[in-house]
């Protein structure tokens, strides 16, 4: 699950631009130079200000320059079903040609950097960005600024105290400065610790193999502890984690899969931090185990994105807590889309360069299909992170290229573990309207492989306590789907006439409609979780292989992504940018409707207190009630809702309803 990133102060935003997103606009200073509006974090403020920051510090960042034309409106019509121009995709050669900026611009801005005294390094092919390296000292005199340390979300990261501005001369296209403030440090993958990639995570008995084959009446706990009724009855225990069959049978592409439609032919990018060393071995161990083909020739690859950084005194360094974000999104692919291509993409550090690894994926267009598992705890953030990455996502869809983000794991992001805000945020980049954010449900798949229900995945829960639960059912939130509306962007057409009125002003809190998220949705609840394989760490000091069950919109978003390779596989072409196609569809037999559950529902659970084995005993029980989402502000309802979207893939309904 999503860990939390950050408590930042709400962003003050101005004018609108066409794109949708509300950001100010560049303006020239009295000295006669332009200032760049935005680029101080919401969370450098003075009460939280440490210091200043230390000037000989090496800083890395790079120069952003804007798209030379309206690619938005472009994208929108070869993305948009009706349009005399739907699915006639620029080739990334012929998108440079058109819109990206001019070499006699990016000269300038290597010419200026190099006279500043930076190190400059790479610029991609589409010209998005300058790369340099320097001193503090450096920055600030080139950007004529100062920098401090803040104390945010636990941490001391570095921003500057006032706006960036940029000397007279320099090419009007340049949008943004990303790295010289450690804004970075915040992301998360949506994985978070249920990852446990090492040390090792195991799943503790009672767990059942399908949804309601053990239950409190008759299965104790592993100390012999008959657990007490919830609502009313006995409840089940969790599930030790769904296998690939159960899910292919689940959503109802068992059959297609089978006869041939697996996803070949589809290439499927996925963007994290770092690269696990035994993916390859754990993936086709995994597919041993439980009948999926193996990962064979160039069917796997992985990418190191050139141009970023690999900086030794990056603090925020963390290799080894992504090995089970890679783990998980690779496994989930390759159980729903088994004869698709897999692109691992790896970013060095999880620190400043994804976005420059998603620049590389669209640049190098190396996948029709893009997911995503990590985000920002809230799209609250300097324009200068949040214009750039959502011009890349422009780029992708002009030239054909659908990006699936999660929508995050804490909710609203205002109650409970996850209360990073005091007014309820979607996340970024999920939230950006070039994205198709991805939900999530909690899934019961019967003995037979059926779909028994769906239902929005925000936990309650309770601990049992001298005999009793405690609080009282359904306890204290403890995570869920991230969703809600947007502070930043107006509504997209594609969600007009589809999303309600109440959810898009947020009940009259928005002057407008504006986007709501998620879009669509897929298991995600890690109480009903998904099996996953991995080598992992144990206590004893041997490394091996072992599965667990996880979940988290981590496993939403690749689930999905693989559900829409199947159906570009059927359709016979690429779709995309698919949200104006995916709304098309909403209210149609391709989706499952997500529905609250006519009555509260619950799974009990117990976890090992060293979390590999009985030496160190058991926890006490826990019971985790289902759509649990009274304390918030998004709900699950009939139609589209801001938990799961306009609902999951329903079989061969959604691979026929898409093409």
């Amino acid at each position: 699950m999503r860990t939390p990133a950050s408590r930042l102060a709400a962003l003050a935003v101005t004018a609108v631009t066409t794109a949708g997103l509300l950001i100010g606009a560049a303006a020239a200073s009295a000295s006669d130079r332009t200032t760049l509006p935005g680029s101080v974090p919401a969370w450098a403020t003075s009460s939280a200000r440490a210091g200043a920051a230390d000037t000989a510090d090496n800083v890395a960042f790079r120069v952003y320059l804007g798209w030379a034309g309206d690619a938005a409106a472009l994208a929108s019509r070869v993305s948009t079903p009706g349009s005399a121009d739907y699915g006639r995709f620029l080739t990334a050669a012929q998108f440079r040609q058109r819109f990206a900026p001019s070499q006699n611009d990016v000269s300038a801005v290597q010419q200026w950097l190099r006279k500043a005294g930076f190190n400059v390094g790479y610029t991609p092919g589409n010209h998005r960005y300058v790369q340099a390296e320097g001193t503090v000292a450096q920055a600030a005199a080139a950007f004529g600024t100062t920098f401090g340390e803040f104390k945010v979300a636990g941490k001391t990261l570095r921003a500057p105290e006032k706006e960036l501005s940029l000397p007279a001369g320099l090419p009007a296209g340049i949008t943004a400065v990303v790295g010289l403030d450690e804004s970075s440090a915040l992301i998360q993958p949506s994985a978070g610790p249920a990852a446990t990639p090492s040390p090792a995570f195991v799943n503790a008995p009672p767990c059942s193999v399908y949804y309601g084959e053990k239950t409190t009446a008759t299965t104790l706990t592993p100390d012999g502890i008959k657990v007490p009724d919830a609502y009313g009855h006995p409840n089940p225990w969790a599930p030790c984690g769904y296998t690939p069959s159960q899910l292919q049978s689940a959503y109802g592409v068992q059959q297609a899969i089978a006869a041939g439609n697996n996803g070949a032919g589809q290439t499927v990018a996925i963007i994290d931090a770092y690269a696990s060393p035994t993916i390859l071995s754990d993936v086709n161990t995994y597919s041993r185990l439980h009948g999926l083909p193996q990962l064979s020739g160039n069917q796997f690859t992985q990418v190191a994105p050139p141009g970023v950084y690999k900086r030794p005194q990056n603090p925020a360094q963390d290799p080894q807590g992504w090995y089970g974000e890679e783990t998980l999104d690779v496994e989930a692919v390759h159980s729903i889309a088994p004869g698709a291509n897999i692109v691992y993409v790896g970013s060095p550090n999880n620190y400043q360069d994804l976005d420059a690894a998603m620049n590389h994926v669209v640049d190098q267009h190396l996948a029709s299909i893009v997911t995503n598992s990590y985000g920002f705890s809230t799209e609250l953030l300097p324009p200068g992170y949040v214009k750039p990455f959502n011009d890349t996502l422009i780029e992708a869809a002009a030239t054909g290229i659908g990006v699936y983000f999660s929508s995050g794991d804490n909710a609203d992001e205002t109650d409970g573990i996850a209360a990073n805000f005091p007014n309820a945020t979607p996340d970024w980049p999920a939230v950006s309207p070039w994205v198709t954010a991805v939900g999530g449900t909690s899934l019961g798949v019967g003995a037979g492989g059926e779909y028994l229900f769906e239902t929005g995945w925000e936990t309650g829960r309770s601990t049992l306590t001298n005999g009793t639960w405690v609080p009282t059912p359904p306890g204290e939130f403890f995570g869920g789907a991230g969703g809600g509306t947007s502070r930043l962007f107006t509504q997209p057409a594609y969600q007009a006439g589809v999303v309600p009125n109440s959810i898009a002003t947020a009940n009259g809190a928005r002057p407008r409609p504006m986007r709501a998220v998620p879009d669509v949705a897929a298991l995600a609840d890690p109480n009903t979780g998904f099996l996953i394989g991995q080598t992992q760490a144990f206590p004893d000091g041997s490394v091996k292989y072992s599965e667990y069950r996880i979940g988290g919109t981590s496993l939403a978003s690749p689930l999905f992504a693989a559900f829409v390779a199947l159906a570009q596989q059927q359709a016979g072409r690429t779709f995309g940018f698919a949200n104006p196609l995916l709304y098309a569809k909403a209210g149609t037999s391709a989706f499952h409707d997500v529905r609250q559950p006519p009555a509260p529902m619950a799974v009990a659970r117990v976890n090992y207190n060293n979390s590999v084995d009985a030496s160190a005993g058991y926890s006490a029980a826990s019971l985790r009630s289902l759509d649990a989402d009274a304390v918030l502000t998004i709900h699950v309802r009939d139609g589209y809702d801001d938990v799961t979207g306009v609902g999951t893939p329903n079989g061969a309904a959604f691979l026929t309803g898409l093409g």
